[in-house]
């Protein structure tokens, strides 16, 4: 999709159209760019930049927290969409996926007519335009749909067209190469990807194993599936939460900790995972960041996380921290899962959730907010920050 969280805010409030319009943090606020239209792009506006950075180039833009509510509706809409040419489709993100046409088009010219059909039926039925790429293999399919932003169609029918597209192109234009990868490439003198066809070696030498990967992919070789997300394939599930300014106290950060715990749980629930290991992230004012990890009997149990995050919080050095976050890892499903006390004794379960439940109602004293009565509302993305910095605040 097109900037997509900027094109549904444009879409739905039709005065935002033709705007420098930046979705993330407000210029006020910690926080980074989420995405932007392309109006802000040419400010040098992008993706991940500081919001600080991103004011200070278009101090004339509109900024916009994101509602993530509206656009995972419209994700949900775009997959009924793609999963009808698809025998396999593999989202990347709300806005992103490969689709595998293969079986169901049957030929190139079907493939492509599937790809502009897919176009007309985004712009038609939810008035938003994507940019889609046609191609042999996942890597040519992405590099593909990037080549004519916005609005865009691209094929690359064969390894030899794509490499005739990216062969001068800087080695930033490969899967897996991100900005810490090109520098190590730029230190060797490996700037343009023929530069890694005529120095293959050097590039798996300074590289191992990613190195062998970036070749393979710079002569156009990617075997790589479609691959439908599966929940149980996810390695860990987790929230996180900035605050607006460092915080040191550590029953404030214990009550956020619950609130993120609870998060983690519902997440859990909702694709049947448990897991065994409980981890906590911190990062400090300095931005220094550590993650701490404990194993707990298979569960994902908001009370058994919340328990083992403020431990591993008490055993921190105690210093002004910028973010907190709470995690699940080692996950698996129902089937095979190691049965706990929790099974053998369900009242454990009981004490537990009634500590859960306690803790609430102790941060309700604390805040005068009723958690218990809007856990369904808390926990959407700006109503949990928002109620987090309410705390903070009120503490």
């Amino acid at each position: 999709m097109d900037a997509f969280y900027a094109s549904v805010e444009a879409r739905d409030d039709p005065a935002l159209n033709g705007k420098p319009l930046i979705i993330g943090s407000l210029p006020h606020e910690r926080g980074v760019v989420a995405t932007c239209s392309y109006e802000a792009r040419r400010y040098g506006v992008h993706s991940a930049m500081n919001i600080k950075e991103a004011w200070r180039l278009c101090p004339n833009g509109i900024y916009m927290h994101p509602n993530f509510d509206k656009y995972r509706a419209v994700s949900q809409r775009l997959r009924g969409i793609w999963s009808g040419y698809a025998t396999a489709l593999e989202t990347v993100a709300l806005d992103e996926a490969y689709l595998d046409v293969t079986q169901k088009a049957g030929s190139w010219e079907n493939a492509c007519a599937f790809a502009l059909e897919i176009k007309r039926r985004t712009l038609e039925e939810l008035r938003l335009t994507c940019s889609v790429g046609v191609a042999y293999s996942k890597t040519a399919a992405k590099t593909a749909s990037e080549e004519n932003k916005p609005d865009g169609y691209f094929e690359i029918r064969t390894p030899r067209d794509l490499i005739s597209l990216i062969i001068d192109r800087d080695v930033g234009v490969l899967y897996t190469v991100g900005a810490k990868t090109k520098e190590k490439l730029k230190r060797a003198g490996i700037l343009t990807v023929r530069d890694i066809h005529e120095r293959p070696g050097d590039v798996v030498r300074l590289l191992g194993r990613q190195g062998e990967w970036i070749t393979r992919v710079a002569f156009g070789e990617d075997d790589r599936a479609v691959m439908p997300f599966r929940p149980e394939d996810a390695k860990s599930v987790s929230r996180e939460l900035t605050f607006q300014k460092d915080v040191d106290d550590n029953g404030f950060l214990k009550d956020v900790l619950l609130l993120l715990s609870l998060s983690v749980e519902r997440r859990a629930a909702r694709y049947g995972l448990y897991g065994e290991g409980v981890t906590l992230k911190v990062t400090y004012g300095d931005m220094k960041s550590l993650t701490r990890s404990r194993m707990v009997p298979s569960t994902r149990s908001a009370a058994v996380i919340w328990q083992e995050t403020g431990r591993l919080l008490d055993a921190l050095p105690q210093r002004p921290i910028r973010l907190i976050g709470a995690g699940l890892h080692y996950l698996g499903g129902e089937n095979g899962r190691q049965v706990s006390f929790d099974d053998i004794l369900p009242e454990n379960t009981v004490l537990r959730d009634r500590a859960v439940l306690e803790g609430l109602d102790g941060m309700k004293a604390r805040y005068g907010l009723d958690f218990k009565g809007n856990l369904d509302r808390i926990f959407h993305g700006e109503t949990l920050y928002k109620t987090v910095e309410y705390m903070r605040k009120h503490r």
